[in-house]
């Protein structure tokens, strides 16, 4: 460790303007004893997160390590504690009370040092762009004393406060505008560089890029890069749709790529550590089919999409956008898990929310207008749903169609997707 290097790195972080922060709506929830663990894809803008929670502080008793930062890299655990106890208070005047470890699965054995702290009464939060933080194995070694978010770019709220929109209280007024700029959001999506910026293809190309070789390929030490490639492309490809590791077989095959099924259903596995790539399980209340595939496969954000896709499929792009704003809610609500449903003749719901044992609401999502445009299939798809599973609670997202219908004594309850997102109904 060069000592010079690191008293410059923290240095230069206490003089640091952080500039504009855009205020995210993620509440965290400190608890004495636990570490603050915050997880997401790469640029969904976990570092200015923790920035924000910073300004919020003393700077001074903050000690900040970035371990993507070259002065930090190859550092141990022990390291890091000599930095945190020893090399800040020296070069700040004040002992750190808060320490906040950014990309720390950069950081070998990186649990050792967060246990270390806590135990020594530090606050403690941590960063990291791989799910691998919230595994069971990483779980045991901390002892159940992490409390993990997940944070995702930016929010359709988040969005207009990121372009400086100010909506009047009356929404009804200005319904026109925030459609406007509703297909910008699905079309370029969240991502905070992106939003903010006007080279908004080439920055999701590299971000494309950067998840493929960095999370995938390097992070997993793939070998095949030629059916890693193909793996990664044709799930970004068929977002917001039913995959099945034997269907995407039969296609590479058809291809003449060579590949044991293990390792494709490892790979795929490896694909979801990258928090790119999300896959939904159907519901069963048998645990092994629950496990089992076919899953849903939905992108961290729709302005990926606009990279590798074909077609504009804006109804595909409307799902994927509700799935994130569910997964969102169970930053809040613990228990919260989403599934989507289907039965045995083929009748499909897109979405249905649990909270512990109970089925707490069913979820269409449709591109409509209005109601001659709702599809009578998926209406009697959400009534048998409600039927087998005891849920009363039914709503339709759509494009911009609203009512409250009773059909066969159920009421479901159509709500432009733009109300929703911005009312949280």
């Amino acid at each position: 460790m060069s000592v010079e290097l690191v008293k410059d790195y923290i240095a230069e972080f206490q003089r640091r303007s952080f500039g504009r922060i855009v205020e995210r709506e993620l509440k965290v929830k400190p608890v004495k004893g636990k570490a603050i663990t915050i997880i997401g894809p790469r640029r969904a803008g976990k570092t200015y997160f923790l920035f924000q929670l910073i300004s919020r502080l003393n700077r001074d008793k903050c000690a900040y390590l970035d371990f993507e930062d070259i002065a930090l890299r190859g550092l141990f655990p022990v390291d890091c504690f000599k930095v945190i106890r020893e090399i800040f208070p020296e070069v700040t005047g004040s002992r750190a009370e808060y320490v906040f470890l950014d990309e720390v699965q950069n950081l070998r054995e990186w649990e050792s040092l967060v246990r270390t702290l806590l135990d020594r009464g530090y606050n403690v939060f941590v960063s990291g762009s791989s799910s691998k933080l919230l595994s069971k194995e990483i779980a045991t070694q901390l002892r159940g004393r992490s409390l993990t978010y997940l944070l995702l770019p930016f929010s359709f709220r988040e969005f207009l406060r990121a372009k400086n929109v100010k909506l009047e209280m009356d929404l009804l007024s200005e319904k026109g505008r925030v459609k406007h700029l509703l297909k910008e959001y699905m079309e370029w999506g969240g991502f905070p560089e992106v939003v903010l910026s006007e080279e908004k293809e080439k920055i999701l190309k590299e971000y494309i890029d950067l998840a493929f070789f960095k999370d995938f390929v390097e992070r997993h030490r793939i070998q095949s890069t030629q059916i890693a490639r193909y793996i990664f492309e044709f799930t970004l490809q068929n977002f917001a749709r039913e995959l099945t590791v034997r269907s995407m077989a039969r296609k590479m095959k058809s291809l003449g790529l060579k590949f044991n099924i293990n390792t494709l259903y490892r790979y795929m596995e490896n694909l979801e550590d990258t928090l790119f790539i999300f896959f939904l399980k159907r519901y069963s209340p048998r645990i092994l089919r629950r496990e089992s595939w076919p899953r849903k496969v939905y992108v961290c954000d729709t302005g990926l999409t606009r990279v590798t896709r074909y077609s504009e499929d804006i109804g595909k792009q409307i799902e994927n956008i509700v799935f994130l704003e569910l997964k969102r809610r169970e930053n809040e609500k613990p228990l919260q898990q989403i599934l989507c449903w289907k039965d045995g003749q083929g009748r499909e719901v897109d979405f249905m929310v649990k909270e512990g044992p109970k089925i707490t609401q069913l979820i269409q999502v449709t591109y409509a207008t209005g109601p001659d445009e709702i599809d009578k299939r998926e209406i009697k798809s959400l009534l048998k749903a409600s039927k087998t599973l005891n849920c009363k609670n039914l709503t339709t997202i759509t494009w911009d169609y609203e009512d409250t219908a009773q059909v066969k004594e159920q009421k479901i309850k159509f709500t432009p997707l733009w109300k929703w997102l911005l009312g949280r109904q």
